[in-house]
């Protein structure tokens, strides 16, 4: 089987195969999967073929059994629960001549099967001819309606072409299936010790069937009816139960040779999920009526409109990249068939497409899927939500069994108990209810729908704050900061640990929102808070303590390396060795003891980075860097989750391709079955991670940390090279606002609701409702930011005899040649340098006393400068910028340059001087160049900085900024002058224009 690749746009709205193997029905049944969010069906052909894996799954019907420890400890999970493969009312078998129509055999003679993205129809047309001879052409078409949450139908229509003898089809329900048997994967299969379903009733009469069947253990019930509507007086038909678990119709055509059999078998499921168990029956019985006086056409209508009206918000157009576009559109759209919209089912690891990781929810709904239905389907996103509300109960149950007050949400789960067998990678996951308030506050300053918080939302996020409080506390050897001890984060290559960095970040951000929430409803609703307060005995001290804990929260960093730790001991852990790890060892959880992972620096998700892209207000961006830069080498892949984070980070960075490759790698993962095990399901959470790396990533959107209230999201594209133009719309305040970014420029107009206002690259704009407002991208010069020493004065000679000094007075040898290493170097690090030169070995604390002995000479010199000692044409440089309106900041590693600056006279043209004592990694790194440009908003594609020196200039290239080198030997720099009186204003622009040009194309 094969994917047909798409040309153009028009091609990308279709999923096209265009011929069946085999080897491949399980991959391209999960592809060609359709569902409501309630029912869902694998896209198995309707008659056998080998390597099929039917099924039929409604969401949120599951079977319970329990979990079978060889060892327990109190407060295990005790039952796991499995999504059931239901009755398969898909089921029609053709004969002719006695010889069953099946592709594996005979010869296919034409084929094509395609799934409209814009339809929600799934066709199919064959023409195969028979092992003896006969020739038949099958066409059939098959919905799973999106309007109603019970139904599915299938047209299906048999012609034969040539040959004789009798032609009959059997249209079956079957209740005997079962889930796929369990494997040595921990992510597939299932295992039952016996039949999960027992059939309780089943009727046929005439074109109609009943099947209705019980679960052993759970005691949930099932009706599956079906009535088929007949085309033509010539078909005879007889409804029969020959097996006890099987409803079958015949229907039997005319013998001659241009016999035909045509017709449209309508399915209705409804469990005890849905209503009540007594009224199952009926309820299945008048869905399969409606639908079928309405018929196919009527249906198929329907379905359309309601796509129309999905895909009107939830499009996002690629110009340029029709195979990614594609990719994009089948991931949105399986979404849509996957999200459970009625307050009481969520979103399962695979959708309804397979029974990979059994039917459970994970925090993937909340982090990677909430967001898209957030701000295109806010309805759904609602519901979403309704759902965690739903099992608040079972949450809080599970807190006190933890010991916790509370509310603990279930690691994994269907039915709202924690089935996660393994607590490393499950229950010690606490971040989960962090998860679920993250959502909860996006959907909240999304909608303003501050109706849901009244409705159980508030209750949720005091529950869970309860929780933090409770588990976490003061650590007085951390001076007194709120730790979290015992727990994992995201990367569940590393589990049980100190001060998770994502846990205690998102922990807080839970704290502060329930404080701030129990604040504002106090001021705002003080009924609604008290009916709350008195429902979960809320005492009026818990809130500030909750304030309290989120103020103290411990974020392990580790200043040597600059980076955030993931968490406390995980610089202590040796790297995993890569290069010698066989390619087909991953993922590595398949092939080692997961203590061996354990020990190691090595990562299935990004913990740091996710927090980053999630949390991005509370980090710089050269914190951002350095950790993406630290940790994406040990990220392995081994999880579909991954990719999309990646993509957003790099996307921020300006890594662009690497940035691409990772979107690349997430929006066809499916559709190419990139990780191999695309037979099992959907990665739903992959898919909606598209749009999260389109939207978050390569528009740059962001929703936390804004300047003020008025803008509800801010932007900073960066679109990939080869792509024409983006175009996506968003749901913001009950507004639809259209966002569409060429290399040149970003558009956004209000075509529905109240006046917006927005952020373009920090820059405020409000959007009136019909009107184009159009921001450019092309970069232009806002901010020049110098280095002191030999670009504006030479200090470098007094460092030099400073350092001279100091050296005659410790009988250390230092020369010129060594002073030239200390350029840019601040001077601890240059006295380490003098002492490497020398062979001499000094402990910390006398260095200290040394460099600060140095440091009093050279303040000695200081005082003899005068603005005589500016270089030639610095001064005249610092006043043109100023005329043009040009920023200036000064990047200096010396905590001597204010003073310089007032002895040189040019304090005042300077408009920001980065404080070196807040700068963590010194130059080669971008840290210095960046505070620079973010103390004066200016985004670092906008800057150009100015140094002498080798690391400066890299330093300056690795902020992402035009990079000017003073003096010889600068090749890395964008543009080389001997001296400032090389650079002016107007030649620094042209320049910095054509860069900027070079770098687009």
């Amino acid at each position: 089987m094969a994917i047909a690749r798409p040309q153009n746009d028009a091609e990308a709205w279709v999923i096209r195969e265009t011929s069946p193997e085999p080897a491949q029905a399980a991959r391209f049944e999960t592809i060609f999967s359709l569902g409501n969010g309630s029912l869902g069906m694998r896209g198995t052909f309707e008659e056998p073929f080998p390597g099929a894996v039917p099924g039929t799954y409604l969401n949120g019907f599951y079977e319970e059994t329990p979990i079978i420890y060889g060892e327990i400890a109190y407060g295990y999970a005790r039952n796991r629960q499995v999504m059931l493969n239901v009755a398969d009312g898909r089921i029609i078998t053709l004969q002719i001549g006695g010889e069953t129509f099946d592709l594996s055999t005979g010869t296919t003679l034409r084929y094509e099967r395609v799934l409209d993205l814009r339809r929600g129809i799934l066709e199919r047309r064959a023409a195969w001819r028979s092992p003896a001879g006969a020739v038949v052409e099958i066409q059939t078409r098959r919905l799973v309606c999106l309007f109603d949450p019970h139904v599915a139908a299938i047209q299906w229509s048999a012609r034969r072409l040539e040959g004789a003898g009798p032609m009959s089809v059997v249209s079956s329900v079957d209740g005997s299936v079962t889930n796929r048997a369990g494997s040595s994967d921990p992510r597939v299969g299932a295992h039952f010790p016996h039949r999960p379903l027992s059939t309780v009733r089943r009727e046929a009469d005439g074109s109609r069937g009943l099947l209705v069947q019980e679960t052993r253990n759970t005691g949930l019930r099932l009706a599956c009816a079906v009535e088929h509507v007949v085309e033509g007086a010539a078909v005879e038909t007889r409804a029969y139960t020959s097996e006890p678990d099987r409803l079958d119709l015949e229907l039997r055509g005319p013998a001659g040779s241009a016999a035909a059999i045509s017709f449209t078998k309508f399915m209705a499921y409804a469990s005890s999920r849905q209503v009540e168990a007594s009224d199952c029956e009926a309820h299945a019985r008048e869905a399969a009526s409606r639908a079928a006086a309405r018929g196919f056409a009527a249906l198929a209508a329907d379905q359309e409109r309601e796509l129309a009206a999905f895909w009107h918000a939830a499009d996002v157009q690629i110009d340029g990249d029709p195979l990614l576009q594609q990719g994009l559109r089948f991931n949105l759209f399986s979404l849509l068939q996957s999200a459970g919209r009625d307050g009481r089912t969520s979103i399962a690891a695979k959708g309804l497409s397979g029974e990979g990781y059994e039917g459970h929810y994970f925090w993937d709904t909340e982090i990677y899927v909430l967001p898209f239905f957030t701000y295109t389907r806010p309805d759904i996103a609602r519901a979403l939500l309704e759902f965690r509300i739903g099992i608040l109960g079972k949450a809080r149950e599970r807190a006190r069994e933890m010991s916790q007050r509370g509310a603990l949400f279930p690691w994994r789960t269907i039915g709202g108990e924690e089935t996660s067998a393994y607590y490393p990678a499950g229950t010690a996951q606490y971040h989960i209810n962090a998860d679920i308030v993250h959502a909860l506050r996006t959907y909240l300053e999304a909608t303003g729908d501050r109706a849901i918080l009244s409705a159980g939302g508030a209750e949720l996020l005091f529950e869970t704050a309860r929780l933090w409080a409770d588990l976490g506390a003061y650590s007085a050897r951390r001076g007194g900061a709120f730790c979290i001890n015992e727990v994992t984060g995201p990367d569940e290559y590393t589990a049980l640990v100190n001060n998770n960095l994502y846990t205690n970040l998102m922990a807080r951000e839970n704290l502060e929102l329930a404080a701030g929430t129990a604040r504002r409803m106090r001021r705002e609703d003080p009924a609604a808070f008290e009916r709350v307060s008195r429902d979960i005995g809320l005492d009026d001290s818990e809130a500030a303590a909750w304030q309290g804990a989120a103020e103290a929260m411990y974020v392990p960093f580790d200043p040597a390396a600059g980076i955030h730790l993931q968490d406390d001991a995980f610089l202590d852990r040796p790297r995993w060795d890569f290069e010698h790890t066989p390619a087909g060892n991953f993922p590595l959880m398949l092939h080692y003891h997961p203590l061996v992972i354990y020990r190691h620096q090595v990562l299935k998700q990004p913990d740091v980075v996710l927090a980053q892209v999630l949390m991005g207000h509370r980090f710089s961006l050269a914190e951002k860097k350095r950790n993406f830069d630290y940790y994406d080498p040990l990220t392995t892949g081994d999880s579909s989750l991954s990719p999309c984070i990646q993509s957003v980070a790099a996307a921020e960075l300006g890594y662009l391709d690497k940035a691409f490759s990772y979107f690349s790698r997430t929006a066809r993962m499916d559709l190419d079955d990139v990780n191999g095990n695309v037979s099992d399901g959907l990665h739903t959470a992959a898919m909606a991670g598209t749009w999260i790396s389109v939207v978050y990533g390569f528009a740059g959107m962001r929703d936390r940390g804004l300047e003020d209230s008025r803008a509800c999201v801010s932007f900073s594209p960066r679109l990939p090279a080869h792509w024409g133009r983006l175009s996506f719309r968003l749901r913001l305040r009950g507004s639809l606002l259209q966002v569409t970014i060429t290399a040149r420029a970003a558009a956004y107009r209000v075509l529905e609701g109240e006046p917006l206002c927005v952020r373009h690259w920090g820059r405020l704009l409000e959007l009136p409702v019909g009107t184009v407002v159009e921001a450019s991208l092309v970069p232009r010069l806002e901010c020049v930011i110098f280095d002191l020493d030999g670009v504006l004065t030479d200090t470098a000679e007094l460092h030099f005899q400073a350092w001279q000094r100091v050296c005659r007075e410790l009988s250390i040898p230092f020369d010129r040649a060594v002073n030239e290493e200390l350029k840019g170097i601040g001077r601890q690090e240059s006295f380490r340098i003098i002492l490497r030169h020398a062979g001499i070995r000094m402990d910390e604390a006398r260095q200290e006393e040394i460099s600060r002995r140095k440091n009093g000479y050279y303040g000695e010199l200081i005082g003899l400068l005068t603005p005589n000692d500016l270089l030639p044409g610095a001064a005249a440089l610092l006043a043109a910028l100023r005329a043009t309106g040009v920023k200036v900041a000064l990047a200096s590693a010396s905590r001597n340059a204010p003073a310089i600056l007032d002895r040189l006279g040019i304090r005042t043209a300077i408009d920001h001087v980065v404080d070196p004592a807040r700068v963590v990694k010194g130059k080669p790194d971008p840290e210095i160049f960046i505070r620079a440009a973010e103390a004066l908003g200016v985004p670092p594609r906008n800057c150009a900085g100015v140094e002498d020196a080798r690391a400066g200039v890299q330093a300056i290239r690795a902020a992402g900024m035009f990079a000017v080198g003073v003096g010889r030997g600068l090749d890395d720099a964008h543009w080389s002058v001997d001296s400032p009186a090389g650079i002016s204003v107007v030649e620094l622009t042209a320049r910095f224009v054509a860069r900027a040009g070079e770098a687009r194309a």
